[in-house]
């Protein structure tokens, strides 16, 4: 195989201008329902941060404009790169713009027309690690089901069901055997007690609910928070119950834009709907639609293969596209180059990958600039890890949540939850149960007794507990918890620091971990 340095001259201004234009014309739209479809490259963030400054230049509230993304990470980054933008054009308003993914937006809901009064505190959604370690442990520890398969079997048939409002939607795959009627109601026996308990929901519980309301006439999310601009982005992730709390915001009053590609729909699991974006002009009249063709990051050959495979692979019913490469405009043209190669083997494939990356880098190209992407990170990633360690090229293997997911990463997240969140009830659940010879029976028994007592969770770590409800194991690990739950409450602003990492210090003893790992001493 040869390789060579191309020198890749930059996309004349003419043509960048041209697209720019294309994106402000959608982003200055004033029609009420607005529909972005916007391929993969061709600006749709920026056309967003646009969208937001020129709202902002209209006169209109910062707190009235709400910017909805698909996920918690997502939403971060949309949230800096408005602000940044409108800062820059003179418009620091936007700080007051409210970005949040759309489970936050149905939480500020419900909790501003009443409806969470069964619960302690506001309820927060459990991630993987919870749904797996506490949520399904205890699940376990209640019905007598064993099978850790089976109990998130049991919890995903109820998921579907709640991000959809079918059940067995098409996205899901029944198990074998279905999930039984007995096993259906054991589940929602221990999910109503355990999520008011625990202060928590699971993921689609709260949009669900929301939806719920609205159909019934009980709550309108446009007068409650006063939402005049929604704006939409990934819209072709939303799932079935998504999509009916967003039209119902679009129905209630308030303006739409929604912006995302049907062919980069890649959440199915999630039961992701991109039908919704295709039919969004059916189920709003009016809507005024925008398609942003020209692309910013490929060049020629490889968005002629990208959208050669959308074409002839993608849904019968696919918004059709034309996408063209901005590079095209450069002089002498920059084209591009698709490799396609069979191996003999994995082994094979992960040293020639390596080796490529090598030459890649030798041309000049930065490693930071080269992307691998893997249909199986498992099964894959240690053979082309390997291969690229071999030849000593710097590499990240997307394993940074490592840490996170073990017992004293998440022993050190809970307590800084606690510190920005001192009703975070599911943290404190974490620091009881995951210090060493904390069981799920132990954890299980405390949570029994707080439902048949008629307790609050969170006042077991900060108030005197009941004569003769908690005794032997069970007294044990609150007590421990207790111990590090009074450090933190004793914290102050100017003693936070240092009183982090003592406590996240001395409790890594517990799990035989060198404090250095984490910069600790």
């Amino acid at each position: 195989m040869n390789f060579w340095r191309v020198s890749v001259m930059p996309i004349p201004q003419h043509a960048i201008n041209t697209a720019q234009t294309v994106q402000r014309n959608a982003a200055q739209d004033p029609s009420n329902a607005v529909r972005l479809i916007a391929g993969p490259g061709t600006g749709k963030s920026s056309c967003i941060e646009q969208r937001v400054c020129w709202l902002l230049a209209q006169g209109v509230a910062p707190a009235q404009i709400f910017v909805v993304s698909f996920t918690r990470a997502s939403t971060r980054d949309l949230r800096e790169r408005v602000r940044h933008h409108c800062q820059t054009q003179g418009q620091p308003a936007a700080v007051d713009v409210q970005v949040s993914t759309l489970h936050s937006l149905a939480l500020r809901t419900l909790r501003r027309a009443g409806l969470l009064a069964r619960y302690p505190a506001d309820p927060l959604v459990l991630d993987d690690w919870e749904l797996t370690n506490i949520f399904d442990k205890e699940f376990g520890a209640s019905s007598g089901i064993n099978s850790i398969r089976r109990r998130k079997q049991i919890r995903y048939y109820h998921e579907a069901h709640w991000s959809t409002g079918i059940f067995t939607p098409p996205n899901y795959l029944p198990p074998n055997p279905p999930i039984s009627q007995h096993e259906s109601i054991v589940f929602l026996n221990f999910h109503g007690p355990t999520s008011q308990v625990y202060s928590c929901v699971l993921p689609g519980e709260i949009i669900r609910q929301c939806v719920h309301e609205m159909n019934a006439g009980n709550i309108n999310p446009v007068a409650l928070l006063q939402i005049e601009h929604l704006i939409v982005d990934e819209f072709q992730d939303l799932n079935p119950m998504d999509l009916d709390f967003v039209d119902g915001v679009a129905t209630g009053g308030s303006s739409v834009f929604i912006a995302g590609d049907d062919d980069q729909s890649i959440y199915s699991f999630r039961f992701a709907n991109p039908s919704g974006i295709r039919t969004f002009p059916g189920r709003h009249p009016g809507t005024r639609s925008h398609a942003l063709d020209e692309c910013f990051r490929c060049m020629p050959q490889v968005l002629q293969t990208a959208a050669g495979l959308m074409a002839n692979f993608g849904s019968p019913n696919r918004i059709p596209k034309n996408l063209t490469s901005l590079y095209r405009y450069c002089a002498p043209a920059s084209i591009g180059c698709v490799h396609r190669w069979r191996f003999s083997s994995g082994t094979v494939e992960a040293r020639v990958i390596a080796q490529s990356c090598a030459a890649l880098i030798q041309a000049g190209l930065s490693p930071a600039d080269i992307l691998i992407l893997l249909d199986h990170q498992p099964a894959l990633g240690p053979a082309i890890t390997s291969e690229l360690g071999a030849l000593n090229i710097p590499f990240d293997a997307g394993e940074d949540d490592t840490l996170v997911d073990a017992p004293a990463g998440r022993f050190a997240l809970a307590v800084l939850r606690i510190v920005g969140n001192a009703n975070d009830y599911i943290a404190h659940r974490t620091i009881l149960g995951i210090r060493t010879g904390v069981g799920v029976g132990t954890t299980h028994q405390i949570r029994t007794a707080v439902v048949t007592q008629n307790l609050n969770y969170r006042d077991l770590f900060y108030h005197p507990l009941p004569t003769g409800v908690f005794t032997g194991r069970s007294l044990a690990a609150l007590n421990s918890a207790r111990a590090v739950c009074n450090q933190i409450s004793q914290w102050d602003d100017d003693g936070l620091a240092p009183n982090v990492r003592t406590v996240v210090r001395d409790q890594f003893c517990w799990f035989s971990w060198d404090s250095n790992v984490m910069g600790l001493r």
